[in-house]
């Protein structure tokens, strides 16, 4: 098993330098399986330069984070995953957004015309660089410029999906194809919207394949059938389809399959205080036996 790898890191100084890598991946080499496991908002690191622009005390910032997701997905490397961890906090960087979609209102200078400003997620105050964290609360004290968004960018969320892709390029090369596991989790609130074949309003995951199309059915079908059999409640794509890692990477017929995975935070954390229960032990249990039934079963996509 390869130690954890260091992401390049640059920002608009010495970010690299002050704040470390952009994420980090424990995988074997060669990949024994093509599975790519991804935790994209579980990060806890907050740069000097964002803690100076926020209105925010950090255990505020802190509400955005799938909090503890990269504890319950590492140790599937030990089983053939390949592991890849982001370090930054998500009201720094969203990695599950497309890089410039950003909020105009938020920027002291014009944004280019390359930006996507218009998106329901930016209106929601949720682009690349949110606007708001927690219950709706406004994470800055000033405008940003677009030199600091192009820093994030640079720093953080292009080194991530470089890594990523490249990850899913070696699981291709290796087993002819690759199957991504983007893992969240969701606000309890969220949990009790979603509605399950078997169980009616309220569930404990969702399953995200953007509708059909981010992955073959057989992969969102099994992993189904696994979680309800450890006895998990288990909607599909409501209220979560999967995000831009989903919609982007997840193309069946160029042999790469992306599903998303989002677990009732109600399941394993206090959701006032951010500190785990009882429920994580149990939840990181039943995510290795996930891991290991698909690191066993995934030539069913072949």
């Amino acid at each position: 098993m390869a130690a954890m790898n260091a992401g390049q890191t640059i920002s608009g100084a010495d970010q690299a330098a002050a704040d470390g890598p952009a994420f980090e991946i424990i995988a074997a080499s060669p990949v024994p399986t093509p599975l790519v496991f991804a935790s994209p908002h579980s990060g806890r690191h907050y740069p000097a330069a964002m803690l100076e622009a926020t209105a925010l005390q950090p255990e505020l910032l802190r509400r955005s984070e799938d909090a503890f997701v990269d504890t319950m997905i590492a140790p599937t490397a030990e089983l053939g995953a390949a592991v890849i961890l982001a370090r930054y906090g998500r009201a720094w960087m969203d990695l599950n957004r497309e890089p410039w979609e950003l909020d105009p209102a938020m920027f002291s200078d014009d944004l280019p015309d390359y930006a996507r400003a218009r998106t329901a997620r930016v209106a929601a105050g949720l682009g690349a660089i949110a606007r708001v964290a927690g219950e709706g609360r406004e994470i800055y004290a000033r405008k940003l410029t677009f030199a600091e968004a192009q820093a994030r960018v640079a720093g953080t969320h292009r080194p991530y999906h470089d890594a990523l892709e490249r990850l899913l390029a070696q699981a291709r090369s290796a087993h002819g194809l690759a199957i991504l596991v983007d893992w969240h989790s969701m606000p309890e609130a969220a949990a009790r919207t979603a509605v399950t074949p078997r169980h009616g309003k309220g569930c404990d995951i969702v399953l995200g394949d953007r509708f059909g199309g981010s992955c073959s059915r057989k992969l969102t079908d099994l992993v189904e059938t696994e979680l309800e059999g450890m006895g998990y409640h288990v909607a599909r794509n409501a209220p979560y389809a999967g995000g831009y890692t989903t919609e982007h990477y997840g193309k069946p017929a160029r042999r790469t399959h992306a599903l998303q995975i989002e677990i009732s935070r109600a399941l394993y954390l206090d959701e006032k205080t951010l500190e785990p229960t009882e429920g994580l032990a149990r939840l990181k249990a039943d995510v290795e036996r996930l891991g290991r039934i698909l690191a066993e079963r995934w030539q069913i996509l072949k």
